[in-house]
């Protein structure tokens, strides 16, 4: 549905936090912009851009210090009961009751939006319909898998049928499969009921789907249109690079790469580097000079069509973060100790791996390996059973049945001794957040048996590694996302451990951290150390050298990234995605002639 009418337009917005001996933080700086009704208007930027901000104050939750934001011809400032009582409005962490039922949370949320009681009967049906969720409306809140409760957030948001809605970050933690069917909620939304959308999200394909995005930066505007026209922007400056078959993996090509004069962005994409380049360096590669590009490391290079991350990665400012343990690149077959993993030294081995909670199996019969210097991923939809699998390979859970190795050691029998091979990232972060930046540092390292001169060296190389001088008197809580980030990544090395757990460790990061975040790993791993993770960015699961992805606590599949992506190839898809193949394994679409299980597409 395609209309003119304005549902929310900010003028000279102006909004600041003050905080205790210091100069206040600009959060929204003389900001401009108006979101139309029938259609999805994106917004997006890098932590700390305002993005928040602007929309707890469209929803009336703050005031602003300056300028004006109406919704629905509604002043935010002196008619914010108004406004809330005709929008919907989803926050990052959306107000579930954990102990209440699907039911009981859509009748509580009935309750304070004033839904009248003959209403509601219909309305929950429709919107357990919409959701999928009519099979659990006993199901308490906190048993539901991450994508089922951010649908219930979103019903719940929908509860007094709005002509509004405003999302902050709704599929940060969603796999794929759930992230597509929110989406599919929204846009039918808009479509059948012509509502206006204003969301801000991480996942800049999500905003290449949106009718106009607008980007902001410190609290700026940086730039707004249609993603067409962001992509227009940067024709003729996006290349892509074929490694060699056999050859080092792309992540060391992207590594070397990265942060190189001319190059503004690197990326990995289906197996292949893909490239953003300034104007100047695009006409040499244009004309077959190529000298940042070392010929033993791929193939052939391609010019390819712009995404609208390509022109998001073009426009934000970046600052030079690239990480001191970036590996080198040399035309060698192993270029660097470790950088292509030695599966003759496995560092984590499991068995027939099984987990009960009482007559419930989270996980059946699991069994893989990982080398020396690997990074291996763990994949699957909410509630597959990944988290279960990875808090036992921690030694976090007891492990009902198999065996599971870490760095030798049978980790039921050897446990503590296992254990302090390990480093451990959560998903939540987990420091202490009212501790200074280098209070954490000191404990964590304590905890991990470092004293004296060889704690402070440790510290001193993460503050150093991480970024992180000048910080280290700021609570970590108040810390901005990607240094909370690094910080967690910072104490789960500082003990030098063989192997490094992370669990979701890119949920909610912007997409400047993800790459930043990835170029260390990809580091670590190129000095032998072995990391497990999983993550809900199917793009991320290019940089792993392998893959396990899980249904219902048992394997759908193992093997490379390229031979996982194969088995979603067709002739309509010729190039799929490890996303692709993710969503039809999910959906158990795997055509019939298609190997599956851990020996069935290893290479």
């Amino acid at each position: 549905m395609k209309t003119t009418e304005v549902v929310l337009q900010a003028s000279a917005l102006g909004k600041s936090f003050s905080r205790k001996g210091k100069a206040p933080v600009i959060a929204l700086d003389a900001l401009s912009l108006r979101v139309k009704a029938g259609a999805v208007t994106g917004l997006v930027g890098p932590d700390g851009a305002g993005k928040t901000t602007l929309l707890r104050l469209a929803a009336g939750l703050l005031l602003p210090d300056a300028g004006s934001i109406s919704v629905l011809g509604l002043d935010s400032a002196s008619q914010a009961i108004e406004i809330q009582s005709r929008i919907g409005y989803m926050p990052q962490q959306f107000g579930l009751y954990q102990d209440l039922s699907v039911q009981e949370n859509l009748e509580l949320y009935a309750d304070l939006q004033a839904v009248p009681l003959s209403l509601r009967p219909s309305r929950f049906a429709e919107l357990l319909q919409m959701t999928g969720l009519g099979d659990f409306q006993k199901r308490r809140a906190g048993a539901l898998s991450g994508g089922m409760k951010q649908k219930l957030g979103l019903a719940c948001s929908l509860i007094k049928k709005p002509r509004m809605l405003l999302l902050d970050e709704p599929t940060v933690g969603v796999d794929p499969v759930s992230r597509r069917d929110l989406w599919q909620i929204v846009y039918k939304m808009v479509a059948d009921e012509g509502i206006g959308v204003l969301m801000a999200t991480s996942y800049l394909d999500e905003a290449d789907r949106c009718a106009e995005v607008v980007v902001l930066y410190e609290g700026r505007k940086l730039a707004e249109g249609t993603p067409a026209e962001f992509r227009d922007k940067l024709k003729g400056r996006v290349f892509t690079l074929t490694p060699p078959a056999g050859g080092p993996p792309p992540r060391l090509l992207q590594t070397h790469l990265a942060g190189q004069p001319g190059i503004i962005d690197v990326m990995i994409r289906s197996g292949r580097v893909r490239c953003v380049v300034e104007a100047e360096l695009a006409a040499r590669l244009k004309s077959g000079h190529s000298e940042l590009f070392p010929a033993a490391a791929y193939d052939k290079i391609e010019l390819s069509e712009p995404s609208f991350e390509d022109a998001f990665m073009a426009l934000v400012p970046k600052a030079d973060l690239r990480p001191k343990n970036a590996a080198s690149l040399s035309p060698e077959p192993d270029p660097v100790p470790g950088a292509v993993s030695r599966r003759d030294e496995i560092m984590v081995s499991a068995h027939n791996l099984t987990k009960n909670f009482g007559a419930f199996t989270a996980v059946r019969e699991i069994s893989f390996e990982v080398g020396k210097g690997e990074i291996f991923g763990l994949l699957g939809p909410n509630g597959a059973g990944k988290s279960t699998t990875f808090r036992m390979l921690c030694g976090l859970l007891k492990v009902s049945g198999g065996e599971v190795q870490v760095a030798g050691r049978d980790l039921r029998r050897a446990g503590s001794r296992a254990r302090a091979q390990l480093g451990y990232m959560a998903q939540v972060f987990s420091l202490y957040r009212q501790l200074p930046v280098r209070s954490n540092l000191e404990f964590y390292g304590r905890a991990y048996g470092l004293s004296g001169a060889r704690l402070r060296q440790r510290i001193n190389w993460a503050l150093d590694e991480f970024h992180l001088r000048g910080r280290e008197e700021s609570p970590a809580g108040l810390l901005p996302a990607g240094y909370r980030q690094r910080l967690a990544m910072a104490t789960a090395l500082l003990h030098e451990p063989a192997i490094l757990f992370l669990d979701e460790p890119t949920s909610g990061a912007d997409p400047l951290a993800r790459r930043e975040f990835w170029l260390r790993i990809s580091g670590f791993a190129a000095q032998g150390v072995t990391v497990v993770v999983t993550t809900h960015f199917m793009e991320e699961a290019e940089y792993c050298d392998r893959l396990l992805i899980m249904s219902r606590g048992t394997e759908l599949v193992q093997g490379a990234p390229a031979a996982i992506r194969r088995l979603a190839q067709s002739p309509e898809n010729p190039e799929p995605t490890v996303e692709d193949a993710f969503i039809v394994l999910a959906e158990g679409r795997l055509p019939a002639a298609a190997p599956t299980g851990a020996q069935g597409v290893e290479s």
